[in-house]
């Protein structure tokens, strides 16, 4: 379904929103390649878990085959949390980035998968740069999702050498907090935090990206379309681990088919939905971000009965 059009007050999303703008849903007959195939590319030797945590939402978005790029130090580990998955192992670089050959193995996958998560877990921000933006003109057509330091391709110059503003050829999806939108922009974060609607706008509009300002009340700015609020979870989604949930969730409702300010908007809802259902179970403190994905299924059962 369309976006809907461009407005001058800000869109709530609330359940009547969410009602208004329903997911693509496969074929009662699909097989697994009509729910959408994703790709997680990230982690390292120090956060293994970073690409479990996001693959797993991912599928419990609705995606409906999986293939995760990691680091070959922790492919056995990450194959044996993720059974459901492909699971291919890169060389490292010494400061846990992967070296520039990753692009010759991802590159048959760009033909073959409907979404790419990059960035959950992956360190060496240089190297991490310079792989995105070398993967990104193979991946016309397919939604892509930057989280975490791949998210820096706006900082660091271009390849070449030059030093222009950054602007992504294709409009992905860039899911910073306000420190990351400070690093990001190069504008203080008590600024970001004191104006969030037009920091969000500026970068959507700059970058030609679908940016969720993530926060208590989040933000999501798009080059055409919104803005979009959303106010809801709890304290308790602030913790390790929450946004790598979050980027597979919207990763996942992207390979589905969902626009990529659709699969946002849905997914930082469903997000903070579980915040709440895991809050009246366990309380609002002490439940785990590997505890998100498993709620998300009812949620989008519910969503779509209400």
């Amino acid at each position: 379904m369309d976006m809907p059009l461009a407005s001058t007050h800000m869109i709530t999303i609330d359940p009547a929103a969410l009602r208004a703008w329903p997911l693509p849903m496969p074929p009662a007959g699909g097989d697994k390649e009509r729910r959408g195939h994703v790709l997680i590319l990230g982690g390292s030797c120090e956060m293994p878990g970073a690409v479990i945590l996001a693959a797993t939402a991912a599928l419990r978005a609705g995606a409906g085959k999986l293939t995760i790029a990691t680091g070959a130090s922790v492919a056995q580990l990450v194959a044996l949390a993720m059974p459901e998955a492909r699971v291919i192992g890169l060389r490292e670089t010494a400061e846990g980035g992967f070296e520039r050959d990753a692009l010759a193995m991802l590159d048959p996958l760009a033909d073959k998968v409907d979404a790419v998560l990059i960035g959950p877990g992956m360190q060496d921000e240089a190297a991490t740069a310079a792989l995105v933006r070398a993967l990104l003109p193979r991946l016309e057509g397919v939604s892509v999702v930057l989280d975490a330091n791949a998210m820096s391709i706006v900082t660091n110059p271009d390849l070449d050498g030059e030093n222009a503003p950054f602007r992504f050829a294709q409009t992905v999806i860039l899911t910073p907090h306000a420190g990351e939108m400070a690093h990001l922009s190069g504008n203080p974060k008590e600024e970001i935090l004191a104006e969030p609607d037009g920091a969000a706008r500026d970068a959507a509009q700059a970058w030609n990206a679908v940016v969720a300002l993530k926060g208590a009340r989040t933000v999501i700015s798009a080059p055409e379309g919104g803005p979009w609020q959303h106010e809801g979870g709890n304290v308790g989604l602030a913790v390790s681990g929450s946004g790598d949930t979050l980027a597979g969730i919207i990763a996942g409702l992207a390979a589905r088919g969902a626009t990529l300010a659709q699969a946002t908007c849905w997914g930082v809802a469903l997000h903070a939905q579980a915040g709440e259902q895991l809050a009246l179970r366990f309380g609002v403190l002490g439940y785990l971000a590997r505890e998100i994905p498993a709620e998300i299924p009812a949620l989008m059962e519910q969503a779509a009965r209400s």
